[in-house]
């Protein structure tokens, strides 16, 4: 049986020194070989690794994983397979570090689903993907998590295979129900109404300093979750919009029930047909969160509130 071409390391880092060596080895490694190369990280590590590779930092694509990936469910196809598919002749290399010791709790559970499903876009391609994680600074829990995500970890010294690789058991562990908010405006819409959702859900973003094409993107999304709830959802669902510190929630919820763990995460050929509603949703959201189950799905969208500079 021939080896999976696909690999998926966890680098467990202390410290910058360790980061740097083992990210820019990484990095040469993959130059020398005329592979081609990514690095999405945090904006920090990313200065970090561009110092240390100086010149061959022009040979790379660096992207500031804090916005290419801000929502963890647009990683995959707006940024590892926009690069990967771009280089199919080939092995590619890629560095993406999605959970970093300031991702909020709601943010993390979309972050380690995101890395569990890697595996699965990712099966059979000839890409490594190194995933760093900052062993001293993340909670202990994501360090045993990220054993579950990953085949094999890695540090300075060497690799090894992990123990306890079972990433379906993360997509599982964070499929659970979503907390619920204080105060709201909700809406139950069906096709006779559902321009309804895009209003309530634009008045709400109004009133917290969106407009222009932020607020385009609002009522896209929204519309696209309510036709999704038309479509799939039993024809009918439940919209609620409210404000959570600086950040729009808009959740959608009805009585289908999604089994296609990748739906919404691979990229779409515009010349073919086919649903693009949870990719777009991915593709414009600040942060999604799912929770479905037979007879219920629950899609909780977040949209960062403009500063006062905007």
């Amino acid at each position: 049986m021939l080896a999976e071409p696909f690999t998926h390391p966890a680098l467990l880092y202390r410290g910058d020194r360790e980061y740097v060596a083992a990210t820019s080895a990484f990095v040469r490694a993959g130059l020398a070989l005329d592979e081609p190369v990514a690095i999405a990280v945090p904006a920090r590590n990313l200065a970090l690794i561009e110092a240390e590779l100086g010149d061959d930092a022009k040979s790379v694509l660096m992207l500031d994983m804090q916005q290419a990936g801000r929502n963890p469910g647009r990683i995959i196809p707006a940024v590892l397979r926009d690069f990967a598919d771009r280089h199919t002749d080939g092995h590619v290399r890629i560095i993406g570090e999605p959970i970093w010791p300031e991702r909020t709790e709601t943010e993390y559970g979309a972050a380690a689903q995101h890395e569990a499903l890697i595996n699965l876009s990712f099966a059979g391609r000839r890409v490594t993907i190194l995933c760093p994680y900052d062993a001293d600074r993340l909670a202990p829990e994501v360090l045993r998590e990220a054993e579950l995500t990953h085949p094999v970890l890695c540090d300075l010294s060497g690799e090894w295979a992990s123990a306890r690789y079972a990433p379906e058991l993360v997509v599982a562990a964070h499929n659970r129900p979503l907390d619920e908010p204080a105060d709201f405006v909700s809406l139950r819409f069906d096709r006779t109404n559902l321009s309804a959702t895009r209003a309530l859900a634009a008045r709400r973003a109004a009133e917290m300093g969106f407009s222009g094409d932020r607020l385009d993107d609002i009522q896209l999304t929204v519309a696209e979750l309510g036709a999704n709830s038309l479509d799939h959802g039993g024809g009918s669902g439940l919209i609620r919009v409210w404000a959570e510190g600086m950040r729009l929630v808009c959740e959608v919820s009805d009585a289908g029930h999604i089994t296609d763990p990748l739906v919404g995460r691979r990229p779409i050929d515009p010349r073919h047909a086919g649903s693009r509603g949870l990719l777009i949703v991915n593709l414009l959201s600040d942060l999604v969160r799912v929770h479905t189950r037979p007879g219920a799905t629950v899609i909780r969208v977040y949209f960062d509130a403009p500063g006062p500079a905007a």
